[in-house]
């Protein structure tokens, strides 16, 4: 079983990254959910494990019982596993996905505290900036704080980022101090 998991891993991490990019993680979800349990199947398990049979043919099982209930690019997904002999990782990856996806769904409380009020176009762009580097959602608390002069403080779980003026302008004491 960690054998199947190591293998899933990096199929599970490229299938949830196409998704995500395409903003179909949800489609992705339910297509590898059937086509999972389709191989989880024994009697499908027993072809798929066929010696006698090409990688080709098992993948074209699966896709003819897949037909209609995938899109092109998982078809093209299950054609890469057929080809590469990881068919028997189905479940595994849908597992490895199930699992990336609950990790992005997560929001990310984040606490944004700047020296002015920010304005709803700041807010949606830093929102996006965000997200990125986090890597998931985020939900931003903003403060004002006029001591600050001017910049932003982002506290994101245990993650400071000290953009202000007053955050620069202790470091640059510190470091004439030393």
């Amino acid at each position: 079983m960690a054998e199947l998991t190591t293998i899933a891993r990096p199929y599970a991490k490229a299938a949830f990254e196409y998704a995500l990019g395409a903003q179909t993680v949800s489609e992705w979800a339910s297509m590898l959910d059937f086509v999972a349990q389709a191989v989880s199947n024994n009697d499908v398990a027993n072809i798929i494990s066929n010696p006698s049979l090409s990688a080709e043919q098992k993948g074209e099982v699966i896709l003819k019982i897949s037909e209609g209930q995938i899109t092109d690019k998982v078809e093209n997904f299950i054609k890469l596993l057929a080809r590469n002999h990881r068919l028997e990782a189905l479940p595994a990856i849908k597992v490895r996905f199930d699992v990336l996806k609950a990790d992005y769904d997560k929001a990310v409380e984040v606490e944004v505290t700047s020296a002015a009020a920010l304005s709803d176009d700041q807010l949606q762009r830093l929102t996006e900036k965000l997200t990125a580097k986090l890597g998931r959602k985020v939900n931003i608390q903003t403060q004002v704080d006029s001591s600050m002069i001017g910049g932003l403080v982002i506290k994101a779980g245990d993650m400071v980022i000290d953009g202000s003026v007053r955050g620069k302008l202790n470091k640059l004491s510190e470091t004439l101090r030393a």
